[in-house]
Order: C-alpha cells, then structure tokens, then sequence
C-alpha cells in the first residue's frame, strides 16, 4: 500500500491540515468510477490534487497524471487516443516522457515499480513520519511524483504549497509549517543562489535534495557547504521517467570525495556500462514496462525485464559511484569532429546549452557571454572557432519539468 494511514496534507497559504479519518473520508469522496481504460488527472499544485491522486491510486485503474497546462487539443487527443482501452492488470502510472511536445509517448509504470522506488528512495534519504516536505515541483513530472510517493509511503507530511522560490509567501510557509526538506531541479539551485539561500532562516530545514538534470559542481558544493553550515545535507540524485523514476542517490558524506559523480544506484538497482560508447543501463525492479503510444500498448505486459538502456553514457569508478559522461544522442560535429554537446555545457561556469547547428555548436550562455568564450572553447575541444557560436541569451527555456528546452534552441541555432 503507497499511502500510509499516518500521511498528513497541509495547504501551505491556509494552514489547513488533512489527515487521519477526514483525509480517509475526502479520498473516498473523490473516488473514481470502476470503469476501462486509465484514469486521466491533469493536475494542478493543490491539496485537492493529491486527494484525488491517492483516489485514482486505490481504484485499481492505471492513473495517467497529465499537466494541467497541456492545450485543450493535446489533450483531447490523448483522451481520445488512450480512453476506455483495456490495460494490463499490472499497469499503474502513465507519465508523459520527458520533454515529449504535441501528442506525448506515455511511460507505463506498474504498481511494483512505483512502490518499489518509492520505498528505496525512502531508505536512501531517510524519510520517516517526522519529515515535512513542501510542494516545489508539479505533480506530473516524475521527480515531483517522487517526492510526493515517498513521504505519502512513510507516512511523512506534505505541505502543498504552488507559490514557488520567488514568493515570500512560500518562504514564510516554510518556516512557520517546520518544512524540513526541499526539492529542486537545476535551474531552481541557480534561482536559490541569485536570491541568497541562507538554511539558517528555517531552523527545522534539514535536507535538500537535487535531480531533474546535473547540477553543477560548483552549485553541488556550494549547497552541501551551506547545509553543513546548518547541520543539514544535500542528497544528488540521478534518475529517469522511465525508472520510476530514481536510480541513483550521492550519499551527503561522499559529495566532497565523489565531486561529479550521480551516485550510487538505490537499493534494489545496479548498473552496467555497455557498448562501445559506454552506454549506462539500469537493473531493477523500478523499470517501466514499456512505452505507449497506442491503445493497444495498455494492454501489453513487462517489456523490458527491468533492464533499461538509458541513453546516458558514463563509466563506474573502483566503489561503484557512477559518472555520467554525456548522451549517446547529445552529439554535434564540427567539421567531421564528434563532439559531446554535455562535455561542452560542463566546460562552462555559468548556466549554458549547446546545441548543434549545420557542421558547427551553438552554446547559449545566460546573461553577456565573454568576448573571447569562443575562442576559448575551441582551444579546450581543439576545433577550429569558425565552427562555435556563443550567444547570449537572458533565460535559458525551460520545459514544464524544469529542464532545458533543447528543441527551442536548435530552431534558433
């Protein structure tokens, strides 16, 4: 069972607590009918939500958690694509695949898997009754379902709160209702570091966790320092939708020795390093059964065997920790010569994306670039500068689940 009986809601701008037999009485008000087909919940940052999350979860129908911002047409596209199918009695979660634009791929997760990682990630940071956690990320991304399944599992405290980094109101949510730990992607730590993140203010902020793409190092120090500061920690954490969506966590004692590294896999999950690009693959019981992009796939059973072949490339030093290296699709040529494009962005110290352009690398740097970043950059990747472009942008892009948008920049390259 994902939610224990002991989990608590509270609206982080009322102050409002949802728990015990009131909890148990508003899901059962909210149950879905016993009908075919998945369980569609576009959903918004709200208590309301979550209760009607944990209503489609105990109705034994797969949940397809959708955003909310989706257009009108997107989504009647998807209702009409997948609505009323038969579906494999294992099935659990459909999440869109990250990134995915006009009709999404959807991830077919089963009810294993989903309490599988949720419980290691449980284990792995340490969540227990005591932790308060606050809303920072949507629902339908899979790191903010993570958060959410893992202290619903230990019976945890959720604060869900919409406001966001840049609200006062958020912050005064965060000490007032003894939220004990913060989610974020990349771009967020870069928000928390412009606006002077200071742990101290928030005397019961214990833990910050981080995943949703590599942060820098610089960022990855900085934080675990700041945290130190306070007696707290900072946990790296490294996963895919498609895994449920962790598969690894840097323990807090091993930022400093391990600097750079996505960790070590969860309990219950190992890696390989494969091929001879060095592509990372994943074993474990967290691996989705596939993918759908038709009715019909609903129905189908475990396709992978709980192997995944992550499309990462990396390699495992003498403990086990893992490196991640680049993207076997994140390749730009520069007059015949490959280049990784996440090699490029990991030269940089302020937040960046390359893309390739035709036979040359476009680097997007936030804010003025350096007259002499270019040259700099092709010296360090033995390129001619003929085939770089740095360009300076005020805001990288970003999709809905905080990630750089690649594909908006490639049309501008």
């Amino acid at each position: 069972m994902l939610v224990n009986p002991g989990a608590r809601l509270i609206d982080g701008r009322t102050g409002e607590v949802l728990a015990g037999a009131e909890l148990r009485t508003r899901v059962e008000a909210a149950a879905v009918p016993d009908e075919p087909g998945p369980v569609f919940l576009p959903l918004p940052v709200s208590v309301e939500s979550v209760v009607r999350y944990i209503a489609a979860l105990e109705s034994g129908r797969p949940v397809a958690l959708l955003d909310p911002a989706l257009p009108e047409e997107t989504l009647k596209e998807i209702y009409a694509r997948f609505g009323g199918a038969e579906c494999h009695p294992d099935l659990g979660l459909l999440l869109a695949t990250s990134g995915s634009t006009g009709s999404p791929k959807l991830v077919r997760l089963s009810r294993a898997a989903i309490l599988a990682n949720a419980e290691s990630i449980a284990q792995s940071l340490d969540i227990d009754a005591d932790e308060v956690a606050i809303t920072t990320l949507p629902f339908f991304y899979s790191y903010g379902m993570s958060v959410l399944n893992s202290h619903l599992l230990r019976g945890a405290t959720i604060v869900v709160d919409d406001r966001g980094y840049l609200d006062k109101g958020f912050w005064a949510a965060v000490e007032s209702l003894g939220v004990t730990s913060l989610a974020g992607v990349p771009y967020q730590y870069e928000m928390l570091r412009r606006v002077g993140f200071d742990p101290a203010k928030y005397p019961a902020l214990r833990t910050l966790t981080q995943a949703g793409g590599r942060l820098r190092p610089q960022l990855v120090a900085d934080f675990a320092a700041r945290m130190a500061t306070v007696g707290g920690r900072m946990y790296v954490m490294y996963g895919q939708t498609e895994a449920g969506p962790r598969m690894a966590v840097l323990p807090p004692d091993q930022i400093t020795e391990k600097v750079g590294s996505a960790g070590l896999p969860v309990p219950g999950g190992r890696f390989t390093i494969e091929g001879e690009l060095g592509e990372v693959v994943y074993h474990g019981p967290n691996v989705m059964m596939g993918y759908a992009e038709t009715a019909a796939d609903l129905a189908k059973g475990d396709e992978l065997g709980g192997v995944l072949h992550t499309g990462d490339l990396g390699r495992l030093d003498e403990d086990g920790f893992l490196f991640l290296t680049g993207r076997t699709k994140r390749i730009g040529k520069v007059f015949g010569v490959r280049l990784n494009l996440d090699d490029v962005e990991r030269m940089l110290d302020v937040p960046a994306a390359a893309v390739s352009g035709n036979d040359k690398i476009v680097v997007w740097v936030e804010g003025t670039p350096a007259d002499d970043l270019a040259t700099t950059l092709a010296e360090r990747l033995n390129v001619h500068h003929s085939g770089l472009r740095v360009r300076g942008i005020d805001k990288l892009p970003l999709l809905g689940n905080g990630k750089v948008d690649y594909q908006a920049l490639e049309r501008q390259a």
